[in-house]
């Protein structure tokens, strides 16, 4: 049996993130190879992540890159919270987000093996959720957002607009970004939207107790209320 160094056996745990007996023992079949060793343990793992794919990732992370007059945001999937806030995860986020700005929405398919090696990593279901490339037209602005939490981006906005200031149109991105509005305006509310709301509304009003007569001014308050959150 081949001799394996326990530098050897750290050196290749360090690259691939596989555990110590199972770094040896890939070491040892290899007869001291590193490079085949680490390959052995990537498809090893690769067929465990598959019988993972199942499993909810609702956890993640969203990167975000810019230019001028171009936005890309990708938003990274994973199992929990803890592997969305680690440096490689937010790395990778990031790194894909710039991809896409300089080649395309398709990007992240060209980067499979940096995923595969994260899945491998953190031995979680790691997907590639929403992406999207914006690019502003002719005399439009355009304006992103990242709100960052631990560390990671958990909300991320773009925005494309004319007839305003680059100022405005930041201000606008944060304001969505907290406020998540669902329309652009009043108009664009759902009238049946507004219906159920102010029904909702009414009957608030009444188990408070309010006077009858004060129903309808209270209730249209809190529905110009509804609606600065809405819009």
């Amino acid at each position: 049996m081949v001799e394996v160094a326990a530098r050897e056996v750290k050196a290749l745990r360090d690259a691939t993130g596989a555990g110590m007996m199972d770094a040896k023992r890939a070491l040892v079949d290899a007869n001291g190879d590193h490079e085949a060793a680490a390959q052995a343990l990537r498809e090893k793992g690769l067929a465990k992540a598959v019988g993972r794919s199942d499993r909810d990732n609702t956890e993640g992370a969203i990167g975000l890159a810019t230019t001028t007059d171009r936005a890309a945001m990708v938003h990274l999937r994973c199992e929990t919270d803890f592997s969305a806030k680690s440096d490689g995860f937010v790395s990778l986020v990031d790194d894909l987000a710039s991809a896409v700005l300089e080649e395309g929405e398709g990007a992240p398919e060209a980067r499979a093996a940096a995923l595969d090696d994260l899945r491998l990593s953190i031995k979680e279901n790691v997907e590639v959720g929403r992406v999207a490339l914006i690019e502003a037209a002719t005399d439009n602005l355009i304006d992103a957002y990242l709100h960052r939490q631990d560390g990671r981006g958990v909300n991320g906005v773009i925005v494309e607009a004319s007839g305003v200031d680059q100022e405005t149109l930041h201000q606008i991105a944060l304001h969505i970004a907290f406020a998540k509005p669902t329309a652009l305006s009043r108009d664009e509310v759902s009238p049946d939207l507004v219906e159920v709301e102010r029904a909702a509304l009414l009957d608030i009003t009444k188990a408070e107790g309010k006077p009858e007569q004060a129903w309808d001014k209270i209730v249209e308050g809190r529905l110009s209320a509804w609606f600065r959150e809405t819009v």
